[in-house]
């Protein structure tokens, strides 16, 4: 049996952060604003008669071999450690070769571990017999996750791995809901510019020094959690009406409040990316995941975009990515 699955990574537009759990309780009315891509991570399973097991990532070109006798010690294996976690849990009762791959760049705070993370867990669900309901992928990928980076994860970028298009995700006392948006999408496309920067984000770290500072009672940074909660409000607003001017300025008022989270948000090429875009015909500009490294996603004046391109191409370490809106989601397939 052959089981392919893929889910796609995402950009949030606005609300980062306020996703990680126990902060979206202290802001009521807390969301995300996010959109897929259709650089997808990807999980193929081919299932063998021997009781081994391979795990395989293609992008850190790192692979090892164990057997279903031994599947207890992947709880403690630190190669492929969110994969070697994932198949300890659902503890499959035959051998088989898992390959992983991403067509995101490695760090780029596009949540790329965590579309892996979805498609695996798609894919695993599906070698035993899909034992768990869609609805449990969301615990089961946080919890997994956070076991390995040792931080609290944050949730909004499970829900655009398996739902794909453009979420807006609400944060509520009874419960995390998804809403799907609907708008002008090719204007979003004709209009953002992604660059990774070339040099990979740090996001465990940032996320928990911010989180800690909230949770001490940072007056500061609870004001700026405030803020970060009614940026994703306005913006899930203004897409709804295809305000595009005042999309723009919403992005460009987030930006210095989001380079005050913590001291590594930003980098020094960072700020000379967003520098040079601005003065190609850049309006606005979003760090993406974490920050201190990454990819930023650049909102254009109309009909700039691709002289937004060809500056940020002209940097030796910089990368436009090709992409476009993924509207599919989660798929699984087997054969």
């Amino acid at each position: 049996m052959i089981i392919e699955s893929s889910a796609p990574t995402r950009v949030d537009l606005a609300g980062g952060t306020i996703d990680i759990w126990p902060l979206y309780l202290f802001h009521s009315g807390a969301a995300t604003v996010n959109f897929a891509l259709n650089l997808r991570a990807r999980c193929r399973i081919e299932t063998r008669d021997d009781g081994r097991i391979i795990l395989e990532s293609r992008d850190r070109k790192v692979s090892f071999e164990t057997d279903l006798a031994a599947i207890e010690d992947l709880a403690r294996e630190e190669r492929l450690e969110l994969i070697s976690k994932l198949v300890h849990f659902f503890n499959p009762g035959t051998g088989f070769h898992l390959v992983a791959e991403s067509e995101a760049p490695a760090g780029a705070g596009l949540a790329g571990s965590s579309a892996l993370n979805i498609a695996c867990i798609g894919a695993l669900n599906r070698l035993v017999g899909n034992r768990y309901e869609p609805r449990k992928f969301f615990t089961i990928a946080a919890n997994i996750e956070t076991t390995v980076i040792k931080v609290p994860a944050g949730f909004q970028d499970y829900y655009s791995a398996y739902y794909g298009g453009a979420s807006c995700i609400h944060y509520r006392p009874d419960g995390i809901v998804r809403e799907a948006l609907t708008f002008d999408t090719e204007t979003l496309e004709k209009r953002i510019v992604i660059c990774y920067t070339g040099e990979p984000r740090l996001s465990g770290t940032n996320n928990w020094e911010i989180t800690k500072k909230h949770i001490d009672g940072d007056p500061e940074l609870f004001t700026l959690f405030d803020g970060i909660r009614d940026s994703a409000v306005k913006m899930r607003k203004a897409l709804l009406a295809n305000d595009w001017l005042k999309v723009s300025e919403i992005m460009s008022d987030a930006y210095p409040n989001r380079k005050r989270l913590a001291p590594g948000v930003t980098t020094p090429q960072m700020d000379m990316l967003v520098e040079k875009a601005q003065a190609h015909g850049a309006e606005a500009a979003k760090i993406c995941g974490a920050g201190g490294g990454g990819c930023i996603a650049f909102f254009c004046e109309e009909g700039r975009r691709a002289d937004v391109e060809r500056a940020l191409a002209e940097e030796e370490d910089a990368e436009v990515l090709d992409w476009k809106m993924d509207r599919e989601g989660l798929t699984v397939r087997e054969s």
